[in-house]
């Protein structure tokens, strides 16, 4: 079996042009362990193939963190999401060889799971079935729709993890940026632990008040996240201003929406004392730096974003105990993520009260070797 490696540069890049059609975007390999890799499709318009890599990279190192033996992979699709099944099938035909050959490809932001069920059928892939492994005995959807919310679930673990580490007792004052399916799910895993949400960002701005009801503003949301401002509950502040939600006094910024959300320029607006990201590559390097600097800590997305990814990491290295009913098998699979999120949390934090510096790359070293 071969080990996970310390990466420099990606395996393989793939440039996408289209069979059968015409498409234009990449799939980058960033790592592959015991010949299989894995990641999400991302479809935006302005996606490139520096910003795939990098979320390759993200992949790598969250499966190495969660002791996974599997390496990482990424898509991205240069597109506005016009025609989506034309541009899905030409995307399946595509990758079809990378599909088989053990590359999993997921989905990631712009992209759904009817999307994805379109470019599986396309590919004639089913991650069922693979030469050398056991089947799966239910169907993808089957195993994978029970489990939308894990991605929060492991984000507000993260949250909680840290606040305990901090010291901090009492309900925390929360702020979620981005009310996408994560941003909704961190906000009530917290809520029923007795911390309020205090503020809420989407893409048309900040909402805020001194406890917003979550369930509420769940039900007025679509599914893309956008909130429906004429049926708010009395009471809310709202603000237009694209980054408000940095002005709210809170304990705890989720970051949960786009990439490099905090950066370099805005970081001395941040009130929170805790981030943690529920993005891929929620902040900058630069941002990183300015929040350890400051005195405030971060817990990276490779450690509290990882639900979503490693759930199906799980399923294509064959890992769940499929032989459970569906219910314990969903059970088995929250657990199994916050107690890898919980233990990983509390590693990083340790590293970093012990010296200065980046911690990560002195965890994912010991990962690795855990690994070994």
């Amino acid at each position: 079996m071969s080990a996970p490696e310390d990466p420099q540069d990606p395996a393989f890049t793939v440039h996408l042009n289209g069979s059968g059609g015409d498409i234009t975007g990449w799939v980058v390999v960033d790592t592959l362990v015991d010949g299989l890799a894995m990641g999400g499709t991302r479809m935006t318009p302005g996606v490139t193939e520096e910003e795939v890599a990098g979320l390759a990279r993200d992949m790598t190192e969250k499966f190495t963190l969660a002791g996974l033996r599997i390496g990482g992979a990424k898509a991205g699709i240069v597109s506005d999401g016009t025609d989506r099944e034309t541009t899905f099938r030409t995307f399946g035909r595509t990758v079809k060889p990378l599909l088989h050959g053990g590359i999993h490809l997921g989905i990631d932001m712009g992209v759904t799971p009817a999307d994805r069920a379109v470019f599986f059928d396309a590919a004639g892939y089913d991650p069922r079935y693979r030469l050398g492994a056991p089947d799966m005995p239910v169907d993808w959807r089957t195993y994978y729709e029970p489990l939308i919310d894990v991605t929060g679930y492991g984000v507000g673990v993260a949250a909680v993890t840290a606040l305990e580490a901090s010291g901090h007792t009492g309900p925390a004052r929360v702020v979620v940026q981005g009310f996408g399916a994560v941003g909704r799910a961190v906000s009530r895993f917290l809520e029923d632990r007795g911390h309020t949400v205090v503020a809420v960002a989407d893409i048309d701005g900040t909402i805020s008040a001194d406890r917003l009801p979550v369930a509420e503003l769940a039900s007025v949301t679509d599914r893309f996240g956008r909130i429906d401002r004429s049926r708010l509950p009395d009471g809310v502040t709202l603000s237009a201003e694209p980054e408000a939600w940095l002005d709210v006094d809170a304990d705890i910024l989720v970051l949960a929406a786009q990439k490099h959300a905090l950066t370099a320029e805005n970081t001395h607006r941040l009130r929170a004392g805790l981030v943690v990201e529920g993005a891929n590559l929620a902040s900058s390097a630069a941002a990183k730096e300015k929040v350890a600097a400051s005195g405030a800590a971060l817990v990276p997305g490779v450690i509290a974003n990882i639900g979503g990814a490693a759930s199906a990491a799980l399923a294509v290295t064959r890992v769940v105990p499929f032989d459970l009913p569906a219910e314990a098998r969903k059970a088995w699979v929250f657990d199994w993520v916050g107690d890898r999120v919980r233990h990983n949390t509390r590693d990083l934090l340790e590293i970093a009260s012990a010296r200065a510096g980046d911690p990560l790359p002195e965890l994912l070293a010991a990962r690795r070797g855990d690994l070994r």
